[in-house]
């Protein structure tokens, strides 16, 4: 077995060291997917957006039905807590999580009564922005009639790691998914953005994907930066066709693409620009926290 990097969990009053054990084998969440968790970043000393991640814990709680049991306050004054237990320079995973310890009669239906939660925090290196080759999968995203997909649930990224896998034993490194209607929604595990002509260009959220705090965030520093961003309905042919091609997402941020199936592509100009942006928002005072 690998070893757990440094890890410290918050769970029933006490910080614990390690991968503490918190879900038994009849807990709801391990067995039936009732699991709900959010993920920001510590690194160089800052925790940008840090709140929007906390808030979205309460946000997909209720999404799934379970009841949220802290509030903003408390997981911020929780993570500060847990962020002493590291080094200053320390790259961070910060992760608070929701689930159901009991289903109602021993079965499908949980007790959102019975909501339990914790907070793990570990080191996690952020991925250096190599950039990756990508495909198109065969698997979708799901709709909001059949899927949780306001929430960021758990039960959701099952479906990302296989196509992850799928992806991988075709040689490539990520790959990008399509809703039910064979619109592209997103990557497998992040949210997807091109470039064309000088414009960048992004599906719109239409409740097939979750609409990223990351992504939120380089949108409207793109925008206010005066690079016009078009959300709209995208096909494969516009991912083939593209100048750039990037990704947004919480645990590496902004990353390029290096391929499309058989075609190279460049870190481009707006992907830099958009990293560039991020980098000095994520330092600036609206998003610091001090790690220690």
């Amino acid at each position: 077995m690998k070893p757990v990097s440094p890890t410290w969990t918050f769970f029933q009053g006490k910080w614990r060291e390690g991968n503490a054990p918190i879900l038994g084998a009849r807990t709801h969440g391990a067995w039936l997917g009732s699991v709900v968790f959010d993920g920001a970043r510590a690194f160089e000393g800052v925790t940008p957006d840090l709140d929007l991640h906390l808030a979205r814990i309460n946000t997909s709680a209720r999404e799934m039905l379970l009841e949220p049991k802290l509030s903003v306050g408390d997981w911020r004054g929780l993570v500060e807590d847990g962020l002493k237990k590291f080094a200053a320079n320390a790259e961070l995973y910060i992760r608070p999580m929701y689930w159901a310890e009991e289903g109602l009669g021993g079965g499908v239906r949980f007790d959102p009564s019975s909501t339990n939660w914790c907070l793990v925090i570990y080191e996690a290196p952020m991925p250096t922005p190599r950039g990756g080759a990508i495909t198109l999968s065969p698997f979708r995203r799901p709709s909001a009639e059949t899927a949780p997909v306001g929430a960021k649930a758990s039960c959701h990224y099952a479906n990302g790691g296989r196509a992850l896998i799928e992806a991988s034993k075709r040689g490539f490194d990520n790959c990008l998914m399509r809703d039910m209607l064979g619109n592209i929604a997103e990557f497998a595990n992040s949210n997807a953005l091109l470039a064309k002509g000088g414009v960048v260009y992004t599906p719109a959220p239409n409740g097939s994907f979750l609409n990223g705090v990351t992504r939120q965030r380089v949108i409207a520093l793109l925008r206010a930066d005066g690079v016009s961003v078009v959300e709209t309905t995208l096909g494969y042919t516009d991912f083939l066709e593209a100048d750039e091609i990037f990704s947004t997402g919480n645990f590496q941020k902004v990353a390029p693409m290096s391929a499309i199936d058989d075609r190279s592509l460049e870190p481009g100009p707006l992907y830099k620009r958009a990293r560039a942006l991020y980098w000095d928002f994520a330092h600036s005072r609206y998003s610091r926290l001090a790690v220690a």
